[in-house]
């Protein structure tokens, strides 16, 4: 069986889009270009200055300060074993200086006519790489002859090593080495399944973050070097690593924490000190402090002389990031950046708005909705340069779709209701059956004849609520010291949960009704409150008008000083992330959700929900962060749809909306929203989609997989060749077991499948509308209860011919 083109691309597209926003995520190793470098022999420490009409380079070594000729402006330097490369402010000339002499200057490269610039400076032990500006082709000097990368490579980064270098490709964000024969295949072998954001290059290992956004380390391991810290997705940002050890930024809080090395390299004093980025040498690591700009080092091979405290380097202030020419009107001006670059036409541009931020949950099952990581290191690049570039022809191009969608809206009449049903569901099967499978013949043929028919009646389903414009009902006020007292004082003991902007406790109120109460963080930080502000007025917008028996309803509110709580009708069974992932319930096989029929009815609950936001709602309500953890379970088993602090309320015409900041979390969030920023009601649809996954596997949107060393995993990229292969019952949750093919329970199972495989594509205009999926699953649910062909055939839903071969 074959995949259908938008599905067979999805990790390698998605990749890519990701990779855009994280090329401002610059990674420092042994050799990868920034405004600051090191090197060994001797223990020398360099960086671009600031506070100057040039951005010249000033240096340290042994006790000393050597101001380095020739007097320019530089964007990037590079360190090595025993020499440290610069280039020239406008890309267009290449030094490098011998640290252990008087730091002469020898010229590699100069392109006058700026027609090949450079950027991806690299430096390793005795190589020095960089890409050229447009193609991302690698040229290499001190090199012995076939060093060099294979010409028909693109690369979008490179970073080098101990005689290799390794880079991430443009297509498909793949790893390439090439260097030293034996370490480059090793290191290239090791990460050819893995899709990469960024990578940084050591002694003989490498290390970087996977598109999920966890650290991942192949490689040499002597000294347990590719033995990386624990931490959730995006936990780090920068990275640096030297011959035996590795270091990484924390997102959280901006200090470093250091691995391998036999542990020599673990400092308390930086645990307690925010760096904006670091770099390493072989046996030393040194980093840019927020605070001032000055620079520290650490580590066994790091020596400083007589006169200077163990740690702190006598440097001028070193710049964050290298100055540009440049409006930065996509990313805005970093803090003081005319100051720093001393010009009133040079800026640092600030990379912290332009990153997206997300949710990122640990693997643990998450009874808090994370905040969004702290922004990543204000390093800035050319390279980011180029990425901004990319994203600008990307929106230019969407721009253009979106005017001939228009065009073609009113000259087909589409906009005025004169819609076309379109096949985009429910698939046709054409496979034999596989061994393994307990689907019998007979129901091969029966979901074939299910899924071939045309629907182009109209449903004639029952739907619950109509327009909310009619039930607009003011929330009842609480005061803070009746949900004091319904809770026992905020306690431990009434604690269930967490939503989008705070703790989540039960409580009974003085008339006996049970509820589940949302206390804001009460934070002095402005910036939190604001946020809290935010959730607490969007939650409370949308709940008070919403009416619907697959949605949360609001009971009331309180708002006392700082204080902001939302109360809500109390859902005793919890949610279905912790029914599906909690320790507690992950070896049960009694539970009440251990069944085909109960999860499918699960599934189409939610499904109701969120189609009611987005059809029935008015104006329409687009959730931004649909994921099990959000689907809750009252008394009787009925799944309804909660926490709408990110929610926004859809567009009224058809035009994609762009909100100013990207929001949801990871494993859910839709690709196209989180690299275009483009958000459409078909973000909801690829979050729901991961959520029928989840109850199909019972694996959580990120997992770890023991067969691959444990490294983390994307739900959809597992079970989406799987489902697409024929293999569906080789992934399905072991709890609830194989499906009985005697009652349709298989076809069922399958239809429910194929209908997520749709959910999770790329584009999201390949994906269903919310009104399809409840059709199929509404299909689905009849068929698996044992329906009559009557009562399945008056549901229409339309489909989707997957290509076999």
């Amino acid at each position: 069986m074959k995949k259908p083109p938008s599905t067979s691309v999805f990790t390698a597209v998605t990749t890519t889009i990701i990779i855009i926003f994280y090329l401002s995520s610059s990674s420092n190793a042994l050799g990868s270009g920034t405004t600051l470098s090191v090197t060994d022999s001797p223990a020398t420490v360099c960086g671009i200055t600031s506070g100057n009409s040039k951005q010249s380079i000033q240096c340290y070594r042994q006790g000393k300060i050597f101001h380095i000729l020739p007097n320019v402006s530089f964007s990037l330097i590079s360190g090595g074993r025993s020499y440290f490369c610069g280039l020239r402010s406008g890309n267009y000339s290449l030094h490098c200086w011998d640290t252990s002499s008087s730091f002469q200057s020898k010229r590699l490269y100069v392109n006058v006519n700026d027609s090949v610039l450079l950027e991806n400076l690299s430096v390793g032990d005795s190589q020095v790489c960089a890409t050229v500006v447009g193609t991302g082709t690698v040229r290499c000097w001190r090199t012995d002859e076939g060093f060099e990368s294979s010409g028909s490579d693109r690369f979008r980064s490179i970073s080098s090593g101990s005689n290799f270098s390794c880079g991430i490709l443009k297509n498909g964000s793949k790893v390439r080495c090439w260097g030293e024969k034996v370490i480059a295949e090793r290191l290239q072998n090791e990460f050819r399944n893995i899709s990469m954001l960024s990578i940084v290059a050591g002694g003989s290992h490498v290390c970087g973050l996977n598109s999920t956004g966890f650290l991942v380390c192949k490689g040499s391991n002597s000294s347990g070097q590719i033995d990386v810290p624990q931490g959730g997705a995006f936990e780090y940002g920068e990275l640096a690593l030297g011959d035996e050890h590795g270091c990484a930024i924390r997102r959280k809080n901006s200090s470093v924490v250091c691995w391998g090395g036999k542990g020599k390299f673990l400092v308390n004093f930086i645990e307690r000190v925010s760096f904006e980025l670091i770099v390493s040498a072989s046996n030393f690591t040194c980093g840019l402090t927020t605070t001032n700009f000055s620079v520290i080092c650490w580590g066994p091979g790091w020596s400083n002389g007589s006169n200077v405290s163990e740690s702190d380097v006598p440097l001028s202030r070193i710049l964050p990031g290298p100055c540009v020419q440049s409006s930065c009107s996509e990313c805005g001006i970093y803090p003081d950046s005319q100051s720093l670059c001393s010009s009133t036409s040079h800026y640092i541009c600030n990379p912290n708005i332009c990153n997206t931020q997300i949710t990122s949950p640990p693997l643990q099952p998450p009874s808090v909705q994370p905040p969004p990581p702290p922004p990543v290191s204000r390093s800035r690049s050319k390279t980011l340069t180029r990425g901004l570039l990319i994203f600008a022809i990307v929106g230019s191009v969407g721009g253009f779709i979106g005017i001939c969608s228009i065009i073609y809206c009113l000259w087909t009449g589409v906009c005025f209701g004169k819609k076309k049903v379109h096949s985009s569901v429910q698939p046709t099967v054409t496979r034999g059956s596989s061994s393994g499978s307990n689907t019998s013949s007979s129901s091969i043929n029966s979901i074939k004849s299910v899924i071939m028919r045309q629907g182009s009646r109209i449903m004639r389903r029952q739907r619950s609520g109509p327009s909310s414009t009619k039930h607009q009902e003011r929330a009842e006020e609480f005061s803070l010291s009746e949900l004091i007292a319904a809770t026992n004082h905020f306690s431990l003991q009434h604690k269930i949960g967490a939503g989008s902007f705070g703790i989540v406790y039960r409580g009974k109120l003085f008339d006996g009704r049970e509820v589940a109460i949302k206390r804001g963080e009460t934070g002095l930080k402005v910036k939190k409150f604001q946020e809290k502000e935010s959730a607490f007025e969007s939650e409370l917008a949308f709940l008070s008008r919403l009416h619907h028996k697959h949605l949360v309803r609001l009971v009331g509110y309180c708002e006392d000083k700082d204080e902001r709580l939302l109360v809500y009708e109390y859902m005793k069974n919890g949610s279905l992330h912790s029914h599906l992932h909690d320790k507690n319930n992950v070896e049960k096989s009694s539970s009440l959700l251990n069944s085909w029929n109960m999860r499918i009815k699960i599934a189409l609950d939610a499904s109701r929900g969120i189609e009611y936001l987005h059809n029935y709602a008015v104006p329409s309500i687009i959730h931004r962060d649909i994921k099990s953890s959000n689907i809750l379970l009252d008394a009787t088993w009925t799944a309804r749809v909660s926490d709408f602090g990110l929610s926004l309320m859809s567009p009224e015409s058809d035009i994609n909306y762009k909100p100013t900041k990207t929001a949801g979390t990871v494993g859910y969030i839709d690709p196209e929203y989180y690299g275009l920023n483009v958000l459409t009601a078909k973000s909801d649809v690829y979050g729901l989609g991961v959520v029928l996954l989840e109850l199909l596997t019972g694996k959580r949107a990120i997992f770890r997989n023991d067969e691959d060393g444990g490294n983390p995993s994307s739900l959809v990229d597992f079970a989406v060749p799987a489902i697409l292969a024929g293999e569906l019952m080789k992934i399905l949750d072991s709890r609830v077991g194989l499906p009985e093919a005697e009652s349709n329970e298989s076809e069922a199972v399958e239809l429910m499948a194929y209908t997520a495989v749709h959910c999770v594509n790329l584009e999201g205009k390949d994906r269903p509308t919310m009104a399809d999926i409840v059709a199929n699953l509404e299909r689905a649910l009849l068929i698996c209860e044992g329906g009559s062909n009557h009562e399945i055939e008056s549901i229409s839903s339309v489909t989707i011919s997957i290509v076999s071969d």
